[in-house]
């Protein structure tokens, strides 16, 4: 069954980090570009980040320089380290297989992703 599940969500204060995870069962993740996207409540969902399969990597304007995506091969599992966080950073974030990425405007398009996980809430609040 094939199946992304996330990770590493939680409440911290803003300036701080968290590392979340997308860990991948019944399907190699290496075969896929790979998108990390969040919807905080009343909006909608938002591409935050993209890692090619070739290990190239893409951010939205408003998390570039804070986040950092990457993927561990052996452990078939992708991340993302935020860090400096911010309030306007809270949200429910997925990541999901970018099956029908082509070109790059569609890296951080949520229509072309398929295979979502269920999501993991950050919340960034003092």
């Amino acid at each position: 069954q094939v199946q992304l599940v996330e990770s590493g969500g939680g409440l911290v204060q803003p300036g701080g980090s968290l590392r979340l995870s997308c860990a991948a069962s019944g399907f190699t993740l290496d075969y896929y570009g790979i998108g990390w996207f969040r919807q905080a409540p009343g909006k909608e969902r938002e591409g935050v980040s993209y890692i090619s399969r070739s290990g190239r990597t893409y951010y939205a304007d408003s998390v570039k320089g804070r986040f950092t995506i990457s993927r561990d091969s052996a452990k078939n599992t992708v991340y993302l380290q935020m860090n400096s966080l911010k309030p306007e950073d809270t949200a429910v974030y997925s990541c999901a297989t970018g099956t029908g990425v082509v070109v790059p405007t569609q890296r951080l398009d949520p229509r072309f992703f398929g295979s979502w996980g269920q999501g993991t809430q950050v919340t960034v609040s003092s």
